[in-house]
C-alpha cells in the first residue's frame, strides 16, 4: 500500500516572535509561504535592548520589506572614536555604501509586526506556549497550549527561535556550550538634546565606557564592571563613569541603570531533521560589538532560503543552512571576544600594547579594513 503524504496544518511554524522570528516570517510570508508564529507573551516587550543595525542586517530587513521604514526612523552614525586617557587612539568613518545605523529594538521588532500582519493577518498567535516539537520523519508535530487549551499543530518544518533561554533546545538534545567573552555591565539610555552622529569608546585603564547616539534626542552610555551584575545605583554609575572618561556626564544621579551579563554560547547543532534552531537560540552573541540581531537577521534570511527549497523539493535537507550559521556564530563570536578584551581592565604593559594596536588599527594602512569588521563586512 502506497504511503501518502499527511495533510498538514502549516508549511512552517517559528516559535518565537522576536525580531529574529518576526524577520524569517515575514520573509516566508511574502513568499506565500503558509507560516505561523506562536509567542508566549502577550504584551510586546518595552525595553530598547539591541540599537546597532550593520550593513547585513539592513541588506535582510530591506528583503522582508522594513528597509525604508527602518531607515527613515534610524539615527545614521558618521563615525567612531576609540579614546583612552584623554587622547584619541583612532577614529573610524562610516561611509554611506555601508551604514550604521541605530534604531532601538523595540521600534524595529514594531515594524516588524506591522509587516507581518500586512502580509498574513493571522500569522501571528499570542499567548501560545509551545510545550513540545517532535520530528515525525515527514513532518514535525508541535504541541501548543494557548492558554484555553492544549492542540496539537503540524507542519513541514518548525523553526524554535525562543531566545537565549530556549527550553526545546534542550528538550531536543542540541547542546549549549560556553564559548569566551564574559563580564558584567550596567546600561542607561538618557535624554540627551544634541546626541550628535559618533559612537564614542572609551578603552581606559579601569573598563570601558561606551557612548552611542540614539534617534529621538538620546543616548546610550554603557559601563563594564567585570563579573559583578547585581543592581547599580545611578549616583555610582554616574561617579564611575566620571571617573573612568575624566569629565561629568551630562545625566543626573537619578538615572536607573540596568545591569546585564554579556556572555557567549554556542548550540552543538543547529539543525534537527526538520526542526531549526534560529538566532539567539542558536547562538548567545556578546552585544558588545552589536553582532547578535544582525547575525540573527542573517541566519534568518539563510534559513528562509533552504525552507523554500526543501518545500519546493520535497525534503528536508537543511545542512547547508546548519554548516552556514555555526561558521558565522564562531566568526562573530571571536570578534566580539576581541572587543570585549579590548574594554577590559589594564595597566602596564597590558594597557600600552593595547593603545599600540588600537592605533594601528586606525592608521591609514589599516582603517578600511577596521571599518569593514565593526560594520560584518563578509557576513
Amino acid at each position: 500500500m502506497a504511503i501518502t503524504d499527511p495533510v498538514l496544518d502549516h508549511d512552517v511554524v517559528v516559535i518565537g516572535a522576536g525580531p529574529v522570528g518576526l524577520l524569517l516570517a515575514c520573509l516566508l510570508a511574502q513568499e506565500g509561504v503558509d507560516t505561523v508564529v506562536c509567542e508566549r507573551r502577550d504584551a510586546v516587550d518595552p525595553r530598547s535592548r539591541a540599537i546597532g543595525i550593520h550593513p547585513p542586517g539592513l541588506r535582510e530587513l530591506a528583503e522582508a520589506g522594513v528597509g525604508t521604514a527602518v531607515r527613515t526612523e534610524a539615527l545614521t552614525l558618521s563615525g567612531g572614536e576609540v579614546r583612552s586617557r584623554g587622547r584619541v587612539l583612532a577614529a573610524l568613518a562610516f561611509p554611506p555604501e555601508r551604514p550604521v545605523l541605530v534604531l532601538p529594538q523595540q521600534r524595529t521588532h514594531a515594524l516588524l509586526l506591522d509587516r507581518l500582519a500586512e502580509l498574513s493577518p493571522t500569522a501571528l498567535h499570542g499567548g501560545c506556549t509551545v510545550r513540545a516539537v517532535r520530528d515525525e520523519g515527514r513532518f514535525v508535530r508541535i504541541r501548543v497550549d494557548d492558554g484555553h487549551r492544549r492542540r496539537e499543530l503540524t507542519a513541514a518544518f518548525a523553526v524554535v527561535a525562543d531566545g537565549v533561554r530556549s527550553g526545546l533546545r534542550g528538550e531536543l538534545g542540541l547542546g549549549w556550550r560556553r564559548r569566551a567573552g564574559r563580564s558584567g555591565y550596567a546600561m542607561a539610555d538618557v535624554p540627551d538634546p544634541d546626541p550628535g552622529s559618533q559612537a564614542v569608546l572609551h578603552c581606559g585603564p579601569d573598563g570601558l565606557v561606551e557612548v552611542f547616539p540614539l534617534p529621538g534626542g538620546r543616548r546610550r552610555w554603557v559601563l563594564r564592571r567585570g563579573r559583578d551584575a547585581g543592581a547599580m545605583p545611578g549616583d555610582r554609575f554616574r561617579a564611575e563613569i566620571a571617573a573612568r572618561i575624566g569629565e561629568d556626564p551630562p545625566f543626573g544621579a537619578d538615572v536607573e541603570p540596568v545591569s546585564f551579563v554579556a556572555a557567549q554560547h554556542l548550540a552543538g547543532a543547529v539543525v534537527r531533521g526538520r526542526v531549526a534552531l534560529l538566532g539567539d537560540a542558536a547562538h548567545e552573541i556578546s552585544p558588545i560589538g552589536g553582532q547578535g540581531m544582525n547575525l540573527g537577521w542573517v541566519d534568518a534570511g539563510r534559513l528562509a532560503r533552504a525552507l523554500r527549497a526543501g518545500l519546493d523539493r520535497g525534503d528536508a535537507d537543511l545542512r547547508d543552512y546548519a554548516r552556514r550559521t555555526l561558521r558565522s556564530a564562531r566568526d562573530a563570536q571571536r570578534r566580539s571576544a576581541f572587543y570585549m578584551a579590548m574594554g577590559a581592565p589594564a595597566d602596564g604593559i597590558v594597557l600600552h600594547g593595547r593603545e599600540a594596536l588600537i592605533r594601528a588599527l586606525g592608521s591609514d594602512a589599516l582603517r578600511d579594513w577596521a571599518a569593514g569588521l565593526v560594520t560584518m563586512r563578509g557576513v
